[in-house]
């Protein structure tokens, strides 16, 4: 009777700790920021904030920072807001409503199905408040220096309209190609640009006072990133290689090379001031900005991955002098020049304690030396910092382990201000969350993996466990919500899962960023043999040996490469992975590499052996796990047809499978109800396979 008695109390003491506290919605509902700015005179900030789906913008300006909202959309109909900058004079806002700038086509999106075409828009708005101003369809905006004019971009022309839109838009010139990446001289009489032109690109110059473009050192190769001097007598571009040459090997790895150019726009003589290393890490950064190439006051400043981390050097404009001005075992991201020209802010990991490593903390530099200081530190992540109009004033976006994302004050005395505290809904779960643990375990190359572990507040024998894994695949996860809006949502839906009672592992497997080129570029990745997946199993088979896991009952999910390793996870290892949830991944990464007039690659056949080696579909016959595809079919990023080819297949083979369509929304769940919904589908499906069904 006694031992009945206390197996009961046990019991429910179990379904005690898992009963639900709060709901999916709940812990979805805070106010997104993101397209942080500051205006170059004074203290003034602006920033977008998706609330709930209802995007709208944002203002706060010295002393106080107090939040206000300045436009009035109303609607949760996936319309994203971009491009936000505030005029020279500190009297607009200038941004761009509409398409998907996240995904391959940033053109219009429809994802409210609405029986109206949507647009992609221009708009204008005094930073007080006021009436809206549209400037004309289009995207990448970009305010002259004297406040008065707008350029953008429609149709690869680019197009000019005063900021009041008093004057109608108008075509600035014609130039063949598509034309982006233009930059206003510092006396806004002329324009920079790009003019690329499919194998090749050249930088053109518009100025005002003359009848046909200037085009700068033409030649065969691709030019891009046109940075003006400070005294607009010169320009500083990238040069890349132009298109072209002899079929070389798919799988060996080259350099691809870059160069910096410095030209006199008055009589157009210019000159390579820079080359990379003709080193693998030397190649070309793929990483966020890529070169992040800037004039500062008297240096150029670039990033390189040249020595094995991704860092800021900058110098002479003649390339002599040349400084790495942040040296350490860290990543340098979210890079920002203050408008005086002399100071650079970003974001890091440079480590103080090991789960630094997982964060992100603000940082400046002088342009011409290496005096780096940390402007924030703790258990916090701090990213996306920019400077204000006085050179003094730090905001940045911040986030905890509890707390969601908001803008921040960093103060002299290098505290954190909260700046819109009060959006946060009252019902959102705050003391609910659990803080992720910095967890590291070897792959069976010997290959470090790197994670963070959430888990239960209570610890329950004998319960189930998610891996998570993220997409990108050139992404890292922290130790707290995530500075980007997609993955944001999949924090949230960790700490929901957690409450359901489950334990989550969420995985920064190789092909990541924040642990070194080594760690970024691996041998034998995605197609060429998804060495990464070693990652993702050994995480399944170290959450099995953990206190209080049940081995039998691990499950996976993730979303576009996350789903391609989820998928590759469940056709490999159903043992191992009892049922997962595969979001808009790849399935298929066979492709036909074969140029039309060129020889085949040397590698061709084994290339395309690898491929199929590396594809989930060819799985599928040891693929007996419980699975939930989901997938929307405006995907900008992968192709909807991805998973119509999968679920063909499970049904040829008669395997039953559940799945998820929305229709007309792309990648990133723009309206929030589709995300809501994405979510409560993945969380009830794991809970069925794995909770219920013990």
């Amino acid at each position: 009777m006694k031992k009945s008695l206390l197996f009961l109390l046990l019991l429910l003491s179990s379904v005690q700790i898992f009963a639900q506290s709060f709901t999916l919605k709940s812990v979805l509902s805070y106010p997104f920021p993101n397209q942080l700015t500051a205006s170059a005179n004074g203290a003034k900030i602006a920033w977008a904030a998706n609330e709930q789906g209802i995007r709208n913008i944002y203002t706060a300006e010295a002393p106080s920072f107090k939040a206000k909202k300045v436009t009035d959309f109303k609607e949760d109909d996936g319309q994203e807001l971009t491009s936000i900058s505030i005029s020279a004079d500190g009297k607009w806002i200038v941004f761009v409503r509409g398409g998907d700038h996240g995904g391959r086509d940033g053109g219009p999106v429809n994802a409210n199905s609405s029986i109206t075409a949507p647009k992609v828009q221009v708009f204008s708005i005094p930073f007080t408040g006021g009436d809206l101003i549209p400037l004309g369809e289009g995207d990448y905006p970009v305010l002259s220096p004297k406040s008065n004019e707008v350029l953008f971009v429609n149709a690869g022309q680019i197009k000019t309209v005063s900021v009041d839109g008093a004057i109608t838009a108008k075509n600035l010139f014609y130039a063949k190609g598509v034309n982006s990446g233009y930059k206003w001289s510092p006396d806004g009489k002329q324009v920079a640009f790009v003019s690329n032109r499919t194998d090749h690109s050249f930088i053109g110059i518009y100025s005002k006072e003359k009848t046909s473009l200037q085009w700068l050192q033409p030649s065969f190769s691709k030019d891009n990133a046109p940075v003006w001097s400070p005294d607009g007598k010169y320009l500083a571009f990238i040069r890349t290689p132009g298109s072209g040459g002899e079929t070389d090997s798919i799988l060996a790895k080259k350099h691809q090379p870059w160069a910096i150019w410095t030209v006199n726009v008055n009589d157009g003589t210019g000159k390579p001031i820079w080359k990379a290393p003709e080193t693998i890490m030397g190649s070309y950064p793929s990483i966020e900005g890529g070169t992040n190439l800037t004039w500062a006051a008297n240096r150029i400043v670039f990033s390189s991955y040249e020595d094995g981390w991704p860092h800021l050097y900058s110098m002479n404009p003649d390339g002599s002098n040349k400084i790495l001005l942040t040296p350490g075992n860290f990543t340098v991201e979210n890079i920002k020049l203050s408008y005086d020209k002399k100071t650079i802010v970003f974001a890091a990991n440079k480590i103080v304690d090991v789960h630094d490593l997982d964060r992100r903390h603000v940082y400046k530099v002088s342009v011409d030396r290496a005096n780096m200081e940390a402007l924030t530190s703790g258990k916090g992540i701090e990213t996306y910092p920019v400077m204000a109009g006085d050179n003094q004033t730090v905001i940045c976006l911040s986030s905890t382990a509890e707390r969601p994302l908001l803008p921040a004050l960093i103060t002299k005395d290098k505290k954190m201000e909260l700046i819109g505290e009060q959006l946060i809904p009252a019902d959102f779960p705050l003391n609910e969350m659990v803080e992720p643990k910095h967890v590291r375990f070897n792959a069976p190359d010997g290959k470090p993996v790197y994670g963070q572990l959430f888990s239960p507040k209570k610890a329950v024998q004998n319960h189930p466990a998610i891996v998570y894994v993220h997409g990108g695949p050139q992404r890292q996860m922290y130790l707290g919500w995530s500075p980007m809006d997609y993955y944001s949502i999949d924090y949230a839906l960790n700490q929901y899962l957690v409450q359901l009672g489950f334990t989550v592992l969420s995985v920064n497997y190789r092909l990541g960023l924040g642990y070194g080129y080594d760690f970024h570029k691996p041998a034998n990745a995605g197609a060429q043999g998804a060495s990464e997946y070693q990652d993702i199993k050994a995480a399944g088979e170290w959450l099995a040996k953990q206190p209080n896991i049940d081995g039998q009952r691990i499950g996976i999910y993730g979303g576009s490469y996350g789903g391609y390793l989820t998928a590759l996870a469940l056709g490999k290892d159903s043992k191992l992975f009892a049922a997962g949830v595969d979001i808009h991944g790849v399935n298929n990464r066979f492709s036909n590499s074969a140029v039309e007039g060129k020889a085949p690659a040397p590698d061709a056949d084994l290339a395309a052996k690898l491929a199929m080696q590396s594809s989930p579909v060819t799985y599928i016959n040891t693929w007996a796990s419980p699975t939930l595809i989901i997938h929307a079919d405006d995907d900008r990023n992968v192709a909807f047809s991805q998973s119509v080819d999968l679920a063909k297949r499970f049904e040829d083979k008669k395997f039953k499978f559940e799945f998820l369509v929305i229709p007309d929304d792309t990648h990133h769940w723009m309206k929030f109800s589709n995300g809501v919904k994405v979510s409560e589908a993945t969380a009830d499906f794991l809970k069925r396979k794995l909770i219920d069904k013990k």
